[in-house]
Order: structure tokens, then C-alpha cells, then sequence
């Protein structure tokens, strides 16, 4: 059926026409892709060569920094060369002091960008040569003979003492630093852990090497030291595009070097200290004051989680204030043990100051085409609105419902096309209508479909929440089963001793663990932290609890074949699950007043009648457990003396890494002062407070880690007798 239409016009008056003569609307299309596409294109090709050149700048960069590293490291051990070949020669008594300390000072003008070079004897003495902030290069000892005090002098031409010029406090002891420690240990030439001057001044990396005898008897150390300013000079003297900045870290995210003249260190010349260059405190990267060093450091945390992941060269971008940056990290290691990350970045602004200016131009001429294109396009639109206007309220009518609606195909301008599109749109109306009489069956056909598929889902829901009520009970055993083994009130009741345990998982299954058994008078203290937490690290937790007491109850007494026992038998377990979970353990034996330390954990703290406090490092008393089956070479014991009223405190690291909403670490330093501050009080007082001030500091935010503290005091005041056999071999 037709419906209403207006009166048609005479006919040929205006004959027709193609609708392509009107339609100059793909032209503007045209127009204004074409320029659109030229400038995206060029935008872009300029970006890509920015990203290009950056990445080659980013490479040189870091090449010539790894470059003139392996240069500025290979001086210590060149120096090495030197020192043994003189030794060979017999051109040094090492026995005489004075001859070792002329020598060594008559080596430095050989390597001018060494700090120091020095002698340590295994009975504590001391003999170097070290260049001062002016250049002159002094003499420093400390001997047997003036009670080992650090003495500073200045040096005739042939290297003979003058006067002296500093004296610092008697007893200095060069064998607990690291630059003889860890050759001792090593048994070879290797760099040690980074250290301050004496004076608090500076920061120093050392390498050393041990001297034997032809019989292989221990005749001291070698030590060349590189002050860690010079990196930094060198790294601000590169040219990185404009403004690029460079910078050396080591793993643990503490800063070496910086290209902006930074410090990697903080000095507080006012703290009270035993030793000045106690007053140095390493600065971490993430707390620079440069704000692209922090947000690079950021950068690199949110990519790999721990800097420790970083195995190879990566590139990468972040923003600071709202610019682009580009990053380039990259592992520096040498065989003597430097394991270092150097990151290269650069602004992105340095490249695009021409690209913007493209871009500008860009967008002018887009937007002068664009209204020469629209002034067209009005013109051609304004030829054929009025039948899409007519098309328009002929469907606005068919979508109320009106369907009887038709196209009136007649007008001024009879456009071949539209005219042929009308008749369409009649003929898809009359189809419309037909249609919409049997949409209803159509309608009901398909809600009894979704009827069916709705209950199938409803029982898919049902399976899915039987399933998490399975897991969730197994969980619920599982962490059960942990609280369980747990020491409980009487097994921490011990004649002689006050006892406080607590644990609280971050999950429901917890990687934290912690034991106090007591067998015929030897007190065995375990403490331990599975890697992550969840079902794994519990039950690995469960197996570590299992061995403990079954050794303990084996009586086995040698610290080495009972950390090695329990490895073995976890690190078998652990590949039997195809898991990659290890922990750290710590086991500690008490007997008649002493205490034996083996195993590798966080720092034991010793804590002293009065509050005074001991941190006692483990690093060098075990491995972690179930990493590898065979740890025996590294683990060792040490013992010492509790008077009534000392004890000790032992924790997991989710006290110390605990985090306010700020990301804030609670840290170790505030732990020691609350229960130094609270030492006087019952273990379980002391236990209270460390947790509560924990709390404190957590506030509202989520626990990421479980939480694990041990608190031990001694309390009996009898006169010592002597030791079970069991205490005796751990001791």
C-alpha cells in the first residue's frame, strides 16, 4: 500500500543527473586523508629514527661506560702483578712492616687512580700507602707496637715516616673488613664488598689477594683500593645526547656511581659512633634526590620485581613530569666478583624538537585543506539533502511502528541513484512489514533457547563453588596442620629461660617457621622463611619441621651434617614436586649460658643485659635449603657467652620488609630500638611490642609477607657446670 505523496512537479523541467556530479564529498575525504596520512607518516618515520638514534646512543653509551669499567677494575689486580713479582724478586721482607710499607708507598705514583694499597698481617697489623684529597700520598699503620692505633704519616722522598698527622683510636683491627675477609675466605684474588674511608669521607671498593708461603703457610693480604669518585667523574664527563644521565648500581639497588655529581652515600658527621666511618650510610636508588634517577630506578622495579632479575640488556621507556625517557640497563660482571647493573638514559625531548616543528606544519596544512574540503562539501550537501532528509522521516516513522509508510520517489532534482535507493527502501519496508508479523514466533523460539542455556550455566556455577569450597577446606587443613606443630605454652616453660613465639601468615598457608625444642638440657632454636607463601611453602615449611626434630631427636649434634641432612632430604622432595621453593634456616643450640649459631637466615640479634644489642650477620654460616643438594662446604657455626639477663631475638624478613601505605619499610634499626627500650620487660612483653609497633607501621596496609619472632632471655643465676656432650660438640 502506498502512502500519502505530494503533488509531483511538472516533469522535464529538470532532467536527471548522476549522483557523482554532486557527490564531491569523496574529494574532501581525499583531501584531507591524504594530508592526514602524509603527516601521521612523517610523525611517525620521525619517531622511528629518534627510537633508532636513542638506541644507538643508548649502546655507545653503554659501551664505552663497560669499557672503561673492565679499564678502572683491572688496577687492583695489575697492581697484584707487581707487588707478587717483587716478592719473587725478594725485594720485600713481607715480615718487616717498614720495608712492606715503603714499598707499597712507592708503588701509587705507578697507578695514579689508586686510593690506597696496603698490607694486612694475620696478627692485626696494618702497612699502606694512601694518596690523600691533595695528591700527596702518606703512610698509614697500625702494629703491635703502639697497640694497633691507626696512625697517619707524612713520608720523606725515599718513603721514610715523618711526623704524624692523624692518630685514630687504639685496637683497629683490619682482619673483620671485607678486603681481608673475603680473599681469606675465597682463597684467591677477589674484589670485597664496598666500604667507607676511615675518615667518613669517601667510599671505597677494595680488591684483595691472599699470600701464602711455597709451603703454603698464610702470610697476610694484598689490598689495592679505587675511591668511587672517580667513576662518578668519569660518568659525568660523557655526552649523552643534551641532557642524558647515566648511573652504576650494584644488585641490592644501592647506588656506585652517577652522572649529576650525586653521592652514593650519606654522611652524618654528627652521629654517635665507635667508628667514623660508621657515619656513612649507603643511599639506595629509589631514595635519590635526582628525580630521574628515582623514577628510572622505579622503572626498572615494576619491570623485573627485583634488580636481581636483570640478566642481560634491556630497553625500555618511563616519564617523568610528564616526559618520555629512554633506558638502557645493562649487566657489567667480571670474574672477581663485581656483579653490577649500568643504566643509561636519555630525554626524549633531546630528538624532537625538529619533529614537532614538522609536526606543526603538519597539522597547518591539514587544517587549511580541511576547510577548503568542508566549504565543497557544504555546497554538494546542500544539492541532495532534502531526499535524504525525505529518506530520513520515512524511517523514523517505520521505527515507531508505522509500517505502511512509503518513499515518495518525486522531486525537484531526480538524482538516478537516490531515486533508485527510494524505490529500494519501498520495497524493504513492504519486506519489513511481513517480517515483523512473524517476529513473535521467532522471539519465543528464542527465549526458550536462552531458558536452556541459562540453566546450564546456573549448574556450572553450582560445580564451580563445590570446587572452591574443596580447595578452601584443604587450604583450611593445611594451615591447621601448620599451627598445630607450632610450639605450644609448655614447651616454651624451660627452666633457666623466658621464651616468646609468635607467627601470623601473610596467606592462609604461610612459608614461615620457627621451633624451640628442649632435649636432655640442650635448647634447640630453629627459625625459617620459605621463598613466597601459599599451599607450596607451607608444605615445604611442614617437611623443614619434620627433619628438625627428627635430627634433634637423633641427637645429632654436628652443625654441618644436620644442616646438610636437612637439605638433602628437602632438596629431594622439592624436585620430586617440581617446585622451585627453597628457605632460609637458622638453628641455634643453648646449653648452660652459651649459644651455637649455624645456618643462613637474617641477622641474629644478641641483646645484652641493659638493652645493649649484637647483630649477629649470618651470611657466611650456611645456603639457603633445598637450593642445590650438596651445601656442606658452606655451612659453619660460631659460639658465644649469654650472661643472665642476655638473650637473643630472631625474625623472618617480613618484619624488617613490612610496608606502610607509602611503600615505607619498617626496617630493622626500629626493631632494635623497641626491644632494646623494652629488654627489662618478660619475653612475651618484649614480643608484644616489637608486633605492635610492627602494626603500627603497617597501618592499613595489606601484609605481603608472613610475619615470624622468636624472643629468648636468660633468667637463671646459678654457677655454670659443665656441658652436655650434645651442647659441647655444637659449641
Amino acid at each position: 500500500m502506498l502512502g500519502k505523496s505530494r503533488k509531483p512537479l511538472s516533469p522535464g523541467i529538470f532532467r536527471k543527473i548522476p549522483l557523482q556530479v554532486l557527490l564531491i564529498i569523496p574529494f574532501v575525504v581525499q583531501t584531507v586523508g591524504a594530508v592526514a596520512v602524509v603527516g601521521y607518516l612523517s610523525y611517525r618515520n620521525g619517531q622511528k629514527a629518534v627510537n633508532e638514534v636513542a638506541t644507538q646512543l643508548r649502546n655507545e653509551t653503554s659501551d664505552r661506560i663497560n669499557q672503561n669499567l673492565t679499564s678502572l677494575l683491572a688496577i687492583p689486580f695489575r697492581s697484584f702483578e707487581n707487588y707478587d713479582a717483587a716478592l719473587s724478586q725478594s725485594r720485600i721482607d713481607l715480615n718487616n712492616g717498614r720495608d712492606v710499607e715503603k714499598f707499597l708507598w712507592a708503588q701509587l705514583p705507578a697507578f695514579p687512580l689508586v686510593a690506597a694499597a696496603a698490607f694486612v698481617t694475620p696478627n692485626q697489623e696494618f702497612f699502606a700507602g694512601e694518596r690523600q684529597d691533595d695528591g700527596a700520598i702518606v703512610i698509614r699503620a697500625s702494629e703491635v707496637e703502639n697497640n694497633h692505633t691507626l696512625t697517619t704519616y707524612t713520608a720523606s722522598p725515599e718513603g721514610e715516616r715523618r711526623e704524624i698527622i692523624n692518630a685514630g683510636k687504639p685496637n683497629f683491627d683490619p682482619r673483620k673488613r671485607p678486603y681481608y675477609k673475603i680473599p681469606v675466605q675465597q682463597k684467591q684474588a677477589v674484589w670485597a664488598k664496598l666500604y667507607p674511608h676511615i675518615t667518613g669521607k669517601y667510599l671505597y671498593i677494595a680488591a684483595g689477594k691472599p699470600i701464602y708461603t711455597k709451603t703454603g703457610d698464610f702470610q697476610g693480604v694484598w689490598m689495592t683500593s679505587l675511591n668511587l669518585v672517580m667513576f662518578g667523574d668519569f660518568l659525568s664527563k660523557l655526552k649523552i645526547g643534551k641532557t642524558g644521565q647515566s648511573f652504576i648500581l650494584e644488585r641490592s639497588g644501592e647506588m656506585i656511581a652517577t652522572s649529576t655529581g650525586e653521592k652514593p652515600f650519606q654522611y652524618y658527621p654528627d652521629k654517635v659512633v665507635q667508628l667514623p666511618e660508621q657515619r656513612i650510610e649507603r643511599l639506595k636508588l629509589v631514595n635519590s634526590s635526582n628525580a630521574i634517577t628515582q623514577k628510572a630506578s622505579q622503572a626498572l622495579l615494576e619491570q623485573f620485581q627485583d634488580f636481581q632479575n636483570i640478566q642481560a640488556s634491556h630497553q625500555l621507556e618511563f616519564t617523568v613530569d610528564g616526559k618520555n625517557y629512554f633506558l638502557q640497563v645493562d649487566p657489567f660482571r667480571d670474574d672477581k666478583g663485581i656483579d653490577w647493573l649500568v643504566v643509561v638514559t636519555i630525554p626524549e625531548e633531546d630528538f624532537m624538537a625538529q619533529i614537532n616543528a614538522n609536526t606543526r606544519n603538519t597539522i597547518l596544512l591539514c587544517l587549511a585543506a580541511l576547510g577548503l574540503a568542508l566549504a565543497v562539501g557544504i555546497l554538494t550537501a546542500r544539492t541532495i539533502v532534502n531526499p535524504v532528509l525525505r529518506l530520513t522521516q520515512v524511517s523514523k516513522k517505520l521505527a515507531d511502528g508505522n509500517f505502511d509508510q512509503r518513499v515518495d520517489t518525486k522531486d525537484l532534482i531526480e538524482i538516478e541513484e537516490i531515486e533508485t535507493l527510494e524505490q529500494s527502501f519501498n520495497s524493504m519496508a513492504g519486506q519489513l512489514q511481513e517480517a515483523f508479523e512473524t517476529l513473535e514466533d521467532k522471539v519465543k523460539e528464542r527465549t526458550a533457547d536462552l531458558v536452556t542455556a541459562n540453566e546450564e550455566i546456573i549448574g556450572l556455577n553450582e560445580r564451580l563453588k563445590e570446587e572452591n569450597l574443596r580447595m578452601g577446606a584443604e587450604l583450611d587443613i593445611v594451615r591447621q596442620m601448620q599451627q598445630m606443630i607450632l610450639p605450644n605454652a609448655s614447651e616454651l616453660e624451660i627452666e633457666g629461660l623466658d621464651i616468646a613465639g609468635y607467627m601470623a601468615a601473610a596467606d592462609e598457608v604461610g612459608g614461615d617457621y620457627y621451633e624451640v625444642l628442649n632435649t636432655d638440657g640442650v635448647v634447640t632454636l630453629g627459625i625459617g622463611d620459605v621463598t613466597g607463601h601459599g599451599l607450596e611453602s607451607g608444605i615445604l615449611m611442614l617437611m623443614a619441621q619434620t627433619a628438625v626434630r627428627t635430627l634433634n631427636e637423633i641427637r645429632e649434634t654436628d652443625p654441618v651434617r644436620f644442616l646438610d641432612v636437612i637439605n638433602r632430604t628437602l632438596y629431594k622432595n622439592v624436585q620430586r614436586m617440581n617446585s622451585e621453593k627453597s628457605l632460609t634456616l637458622a638453628i641455634l643450640n643453648y646449653s648452660k649460658g652459651w649459644v651455637s649459631i649455624s645456618g643462613q637466615h637474617e641477622e641474629t640479634i644478641i641483646v645484652r643485659n641493659g638493652g645493649e644489642i649484637e647483630r649477629i650477620d649470618t651470611m657466611d654460616l650456611g645456603f639457603p635449603v633445598a637450593l642445590y643438594d650438596d651445601i656442606a662446604e658452606f655451612i659453619s657455626h660460631i659460639s658465644l657467652e649469654l650472661q643472665p639477663g642476655d638473650g637473643l631475638v630472631l625474625y623472618t624478613d617480613g618484619i624488617p620488609e613490612a610496608k606502610d601505605i607509602k611503600k615505607k619499610q619498617y626496617g630493622l634499626e626500629p626493631m632494635c630500638k623497641v626491644i632494646s627500650k623494652n629488654w627489662h620487660l618478660s619475653a612475651e612483653e618484649i614480643k608484644q611490642a616489637v608486633i605492635d609497633d610492627v602494626r603500627r607501621h603497617i597501618s592499613t596496609q595489606k601484609v605481603f609477607d608472613d610475619i615470624t619472632l622468636l624472643v629468648l632471655k636468660r633468667t637463671e643465676l646459678g654457677v655454670e657446670t659443665e656441658l652436655h656432650p650434645q651442647a659441647v660438640a655444637l659449641v
